[in-house]
């Protein structure tokens, strides 16, 4: 009895590692965009049940997400440094667990959303299965594949818009391009980790498209993300309290510069962790404007 215990426990270590459970900026990087689009879409008055819902299946997709790379990936991340030891790589997971566990996520994820009852959303659920499962693929053959991942991480945008208003406006598509370009910024600097060992195995990435201007690019792509989000709070009527936000942004997207110009691994994987403030100071200032503009209404 105390072995088949000891075996669970050891299987739930194992199944929490391949979902990266035990490292949430994954998580937090696809839960910020989502929580943008659902505070803009409700102008900062959301349905709560949706809240919920939207985070709960952020968790639930952002793990399937990391079970389908790692099944993807499972022949090339043993020759990566960083990947050796994952699960899979390591043999400790077989294929058969990892794709009956990407199964089981991903049918606890469609529940979720039932309650909400729409066609557009499930449409969408389903676009958002499709971008999550195929990535890892596009590593293959994308010049950028960071671009795709910024779409598949971004899907929650009008998922929301859709939760809430039940369409999509075009104001989130232009958030989901905003998403597009900070996506590209901090995986770039994921994949500036990796150069070497990608460059050997045959990865294609954007730190190795861009070369030697791969610190310009993502510091444009930084720049771009935050013009768009502005435009796009401009146009919903934010105030002091949103832009104040977007310049903390701004300043902690500079400090990644510091931390990524001379290349150095450990100092680009900082700057990848360091992207949930980014998300969150985005976040905060939408949150906060909204309020304040609640309060001074009533």
């Amino acid at each position: 009895m105390q072995l088949s215990a000891l075996r669970l426990r050891e299987r739930a270590d194992l199944y929490e590692r391949l979902m990266r459970l035990d490292k949430p900026i994954g998580i937090l990087l696809l839960l910020w965009p989502t929580l943008w689009g659902l505070w803009l879409s409700a102008l900062g008055r959301p349905d709560w049940l949706v809240v919920w819902i939207f985070v709960l299946g952020t968790v639930l997709m952002r793990s399937a997400g990391c079970v389908i790379n790692d099944l993807a990936d499972r022949n090339f991340d043993p020759h990566v440094e960083r990947t050796r030891n994952r699960p899979l790589a390591a043999g400790r997971v077989s294929v058969r667990e990892a794709f009956w566990l990407f199964t089981a996520l991903v049918g606890c994820a469609a529940v979720l959303v039932l309650p909400l009852r729409s066609w557009l959303l499930a449409g969408l659920c389903l676009a958002a299965l499709g971008l999550a499962a195929s990535y890892p693929f596009t590593k293959r053959f994308l010049a950028i594949p960071q671009a795709y991942l910024g779409v598949a991480f971004g899907f929650g945008i009008p998922m929301a818009y859709a939760a809430q208003l039940g369409h999509v406006p075009a104001e989130a598509w232009l958030l989901l391009l905003a998403n597009v370009f900070w996506a590209i910024a901090y995986d770039t600097e994921y994949a500036m980790v990796d150069r070497a060992d990608d460059l050997k195995i045959g990865i294609r990435t954007s730190a190795i498209t861009f070369g030697r201007f791969d610190v310009a690019a993502v510091m444009l792509c930084y720049a771009l993300a935050l013009a768009l989000i502005g435009v796009i709070g401009h146009g919903v009527g934010l105030g002091q309290a949103f832009y104040a936000g977007l310049a903390v942004a701004a300043g902690i997207a500079g400090h990644h510069f510091t931390l990524i110009r001379h290349r150095d691994p450990a100092g680009c994987f900082r700057a990848f962790r360091h992207n949930n403030w980014f998300g969150a100071s985005v976040f905060a200032g939408m949150a906060i404007d909204f309020l304040l503009r609640g309060v001074g209404n009533g």
